[in-house]
């Protein structure tokens, strides 16, 4: 076969890879027309149910199917894997990921992404080689690679479990309601977007992994939105009286490919003119128009301007989330082309309002108006960026749907910062994980931020992006830190636990435990904390408050690779 046959192939098999990995996992797919109607309206019992499909809700998922238990999971798009997929959001992680501070099974997803590259793809021989190839190159990550590649490589660790019958998969599948009975939750029931059926799930222990932890609402959990008063979390930037509707901007990421020497201009968005022009309104100032090449410097808040030259290896726009680099394949694969980056940037963070503590109308709106803001940036780049050549406009930037599953070329959903958060035996405050908040309490010789509880590690900045009621970022050190248990209980509902960024964080701290690797840690402690609670008749309020039943917790969570505490470690 030629290698311009090769690569043909290979555009078709990622054209087709959506429908073939929906067909793999979901479970309406594998049966007879016939079963596949009586199925339909059935209530469906599991031992775990997890409602919702991001990085949280796989890794819930799978820790309860490596420990034995039957899992049925919901995802509302078609594609599982969240911030890493269907919000195609390369990961954020810690300069350490390759050697510590994750969970064996979070590098075990990175591994096989690898994988997928080398098994598939006509690399050089150097990356083919390379230990910790990374495919694009991008400046975020040590791992910057095509939504469908993360895809793939977790389709291929459920896979087995949903081919065995333990694992049910309902894909775009959403939470309508909850039967609640005291203190349980007995049931949920979810709706599908296509026929608008509906099935109650019914399992001793429900996981909220959904993206804005719609459950607790619906469930009637405890729970806390938006910003916090100062007088309650005690955390610094925190405001006076509590800000609900004050939330982090999301952000409707895309992939963009440069052609030179073609034309791909879009027409021009309907609402291109409102964001040509806007400035966004905070405190401290935003420097000037939000479609520029100067955006705040998150740390200094003092103006930064990036170049953007998608003909160029150097720092900047172009390179910050690039997933393809045309120098790991062969020269007949990108020819043409320099490479795909995603556009996931402060240009295209929507401040307008939020989608949590509103009317459905009210953020339906809000979702459309963030795709108009991304589709702006997107001709804005085309038609009025400065080149360095002193030209405008790059008309060589193409779109590619294909590497999103979507029509528009816009990932299929929003990548969502912040969530409904549970109100927890035990809340992650600034003064636990905030380096300078540490300082002023212990000292100027801190380390590491500890729990007695711990169920995992993580490490990020505090990073809050600009929000929906007028702040800038705040973007401050933190310690390397540990995920406690009790953050994962909530103070009055016996059998729900989160699993994803839903968690006892405040406003501020969830801007450093919602990143990919720490999700991923929660969702695999909630799995494990549901299992290790059926296996033993305990519930989750027993593990944490009974010594003798954490310490067994958390041997099991050693036993399956879960870090629990840090080496010394820098602040962040």
């Amino acid at each position: 076969m030629s290698d311009r046959r090769t690569v043909l192939h290979r555009r078709r098999f990622l054209t087709a890879s959506s429908s073939g990995l929906a067909a793999l996992l979901a479970a309406r797919s594998g049966r007879p027309a016939a079963e596949a109607a009586a199925y339909r309206g059935r209530q469906i019992e599991a031992d775990v149910a997890v409602i919702g499909g991001g990085l949280g809700g796989c890794s819930a998922a799978l820790a309860a199917l490596r420990l034995g238990k039957t899992v049925v999971m919901t995802e509302a798009t078609d594609w599982v894997g969240g911030q890493l997929t269907s919000q195609a959001v390369p990961p954020d992680e810690h300069p350490w990921i390759e050697q510590f501070g994750r969970n064996a099974s979070y590098a075990e997803l990175r591994n096989r992404t690898r994988s997928f590259y080398r098994r598939n793809y006509p690399l050089t021989a150097d990356a083919r080689d390379a230990r910790h190839l990374d495919p694009g190159n991008g400046s975020v990550s040590a791992l910057c690679a095509e939504p469908k590649a993360f895809l793939w490589a977790l389709t291929e660790m459920l896979a087995p479990f949903a081919s065995s019958g333990r694992l049910t998969v309902l894909l775009e599948h959403e939470p309508v309601s909850a039967e609640v009975e005291g203190d349980l939750v007995r049931g949920v029931t979810v709706r599908d977007a296509n026929s608008g059926d509906r099935r109650t799930l019914a399992a001793p222990y429900i996981l909220d992994a959904t993206e804005l932890g719609d459950l607790l609402e619906l469930a009637g959990v405890e729970h806390v939105v938006g910003f916090e008063a100062a007088s309650v979390t005690g955390d610094r930037f925190a405001p006076e009286t509590a800000e609900p509707l004050n939330q982090q901007a999301l952000t409707v990421c895309f992939p963009l490919e440069h052609r030179p020497g073609e034309d791909h201009t879009i027409d021009r968005p309907a609402e291109y003119a409102f964001w040509r022009e806007f400035v966004p309104d905070l405190s401290p100032p935003w420097p000037g128009p939000l479609l520029s090449l100067t955006y705040s410097n998150p740390q200094t808040l003092q103006p930064r301007t990036l170049p953007f030259d998608p003909t160029s290896n150097a720092s900047g726009w172009w390179t910050y989330r690039r997933i393809l680099d045309p120098a790991h394949f062969r020269p007949d694969v990108f020819a043409g082309s320099h490479g795909v980056t995603i556009v996931n940037w402060p240009q295209n963070d929507y401040l307008l309002g939020p989608i949590i503590g509103v009317t459905a109308d009210e953020a339906a709106r809000h979702l459309e108006r963030a795709k108009q803001l991304s589709l702006s940036l997107l001709y804005w780049l085309q038609t009025e960026c400065p080149r360095p050549d002193g030209g405008l406009g790059w008309p060589g930037l193409r779109p590619r749907p294909d590497l999103v599953g979507s029509a528009d070329g816009l990932a299929k959903a929003p990548y969502i910062r912040e969530s409904r958060r549970i109100t927890a035996e035990f809340t992650v405050l600034e003064r636990h994980v905030g380096t300078e908040a540490r300082r002023a309490a212990d000292g100027p010789d801190v380390a590491e931020a500890t729990f007695p509880d711990s169920v995992g590690v993580g490490s990020y900045r505090i990073d809050l992006h600009p929000s929906t009621g007028g702040d800038n970022y705040i973007d401050v050190s933190s310690l390397p830190f540990e995920i406690p248990l009790g953050a994962l209980i909530p103070v009055r509902v016996k059998n729900l636990l989160p699993a994803c960024k839903n968690l006892g964080t405040t406003h501020l701290t969830n801007g450093c435990y919602r990143l990919h690797p720490v999700e991923w840690a929660i969702g695999e402690a909630a799995g494990t904390l549901a299992s290790f609670c059926l296996d033993r008749g305990l519930s989750p309020r027993a593990v944490r408050n009974t010594p003798d039943h954490l310490r067994a917790f958390q041997a099991l969570l050693s036993s399956r690779g879960v870090e629990l505490h840090w080496p010394h470690a820098r602040p962040r």
